[in-house]
């Protein structure tokens, strides 16, 4: 088969086909039954469509993807990121052919393994990102483990809910609070989850005179839960950003933290910046994240590793209603989700994690000295000492004025003519975006619109460690 192999031009294919033989070959026992095989043909008079009833081999099937991958790619090179996920990007794929074999074992080997793998992946995650006695929750979907903890959240805080259900929301509503930065579509998927009506899902303006635009505005956050409490309702849960999704800026956890405490609400965090919580330096904003009831952390994208789950850590006492909420499972199946991540942890270790980290840090900080030298460039960072994330746009100054993208009224100019000059300026930040990807298109670099701002240039290496 390694010669057959080696027909594969997609070398990820051919690695990985090669990985799984060895693995098997590895964890089965030397004697492996194959004379059954013979004499076990499909009639493939019923079968419908073109699936061959005398079935085919390994590489023929391989050979299949790899054409269903590539076959439109003869005239240009084959995209770098299905090409070069390296080594420690096999170990992750392999960990899901793994988790199907493994899942053949007895129950009481399974039971035993799952525990472990389950176990250890949660103590290094834990370690490596600073959260003390923590469990985990592994979940494909990036924004389900925040879905899992408003429901413990409402267990928790609902002591009847598990009986009475609906009516005991009803008769006293729960709120959510979110940023006017979170990400888009969060609110409404939560809903959707929860089964809340929208009214449940409050958003929290950001600072528009002190601190950053992109920061939640901690006194305005505490008139609205006041006015909550006043009218009957019950402050449930707030979602904090530590590197929000447009610009990476971080809100002041600290006080969110003392006020969730003060009013007993759950506080979740989650972002881009967590990563940096890995390092030797971490900004003390980030680092309150530690002091969180929870966070939802990526190491997937953070470290380039493919189909690894992303991980909500949090901090909870009663195993029964973790369990009722979907946090915790006796699935083996279900504690299985870690197996990538825990082979990939091993494979990386702990020196070549934080230096990931440390190196995507490195690169935003080396882009932000850069753009300091270039006239007309105006960069909006929060933390130039750590943050992972460098966003910035070209502009123009109009003669006698302030830049135009702060749209401040210039004198003998119409509000006409400094939107056209505006508009001109967003679209050379687009047209200035479309070359550098050309130009670089391993940097991941994107381009997006900002209320306040304009069109921006996202650089955010941890999102693309790949």
């Amino acid at each position: 088969m390694d010669a057959s192999l080696e027909k594969i031009a997609d070398p990820t294919l051919a690695e990985m086909g090669k990985n799984l033989k060895e693995a098997m070959k590895m964890l089965e026992d030397s004697q492996r039954r194959t004379e059954e095989e013979n004499g076990k043909k499909l009639v493939s008079g019923d079968i419908p469509g073109p699936l061959q009833g005398s079935g085919q081999d390994m590489v023929s099937i391989l050979q299949l993807v790899q054409n269903l991958m590539h076959g439109d790619e003869d005239e240009e090179p084959q995209s770098p990121r299905i090409q070069n996920i390296g080594e420690q990007g096999h170990m992750a794929l392999l960990g899901h052919s793994l988790g199907a074999y493994i899942s053949t074992l007895d129950k009481e080997k399974l039971r035993k393994l799952t525990t472990r793998i389950l176990s250890d992946t949660t103590l290094w995650l834990c370690r490596i990102f600073r959260y003390e006695n923590g469990c985990a929750y592994f979940h494909e979907e990036e924004r389900e483990g925040l879905a899992k903890i408003c429901r413990l959240a409402i267990h928790s805080r609902y002591e009847d809910f598990v009986v009475d259900g609906f009516n005991v929301l009803y008769n006293k509503k729960p709120v959510i609070y979110l940023s006017a930065a979170a990400r888009p579509g969060l609110g409404q998927y939560l809903c959707n989850q929860l089964g809340l009506p929208f009214p449940c899902l409050c958003r929290v303006p950001c600072n528009t005179m002190f601190g950053s635009q992109h920061q939640m505005d901690v006194a305005f956050l505490e008139k609205l839960i006041k006015d909550d409490v006043e009218r009957g309702r019950l402050p449930l849960l707030l979602v904090a950003n530590a590197g929000t999704a447009a610009v990476g800026h971080t809100d002041k956890i600290g006080r969110l933290k003392e006020l969730c405490e003060q009013y007993g609400i759950w506080l979740h965090v989650e972002g881009v910046n967590l990563a940096t919580l890995a390092l030797g330096y971490v900004s003390s904003s980030v680092l309150a994240a530690t002091k969180c009831d929870s966070m939802t952390m990526t190491p997937g994208p953070w470290l380039g590793l493919p189909a690894v789950p992303a991980v909500t850590l949090y901090k909870h006492d009663d195993p029964a209603l973790t369990l009722v909420a979907g946090l915790t499972s006796n699935k083996p199946a279900d504690k299985l989700r870690a197996l990538p991540l825990w082979l990939s942890l091993q494979y990386l270790g702990l020196d070549g994690i934080v230096e990931r980290i440390k190196h995507a840090c490195q690169l935003s900080q080396r882009l932000q000295e850069s753009l300091k030298k270039v006239n007309y460039i105006k960069i909006l960072v929060e933390d130039e000492l750590s943050s992972p994330v460098v966003v910035f746009r070209f502009f123009q100054e109009l003669p006698g004025s302030d830049p135009v993208f702060k749209a401040v009224p210039v004198p003998n100019m119409t509000p006409s003519a400094v939107g056209r000059e505006r508009h001109s300026c967003d679209a050379l930040n687009r047209w200035l975006g479309e070359q550098l990807k050309q130009l670089v298109p391993a940097s991941g670099l994107t381009v997006m619109d900002l209320e306040a701002d304009g069109t921006c240039l996202r650089f955010s290496p941890l999102m693309t460690a790949a």
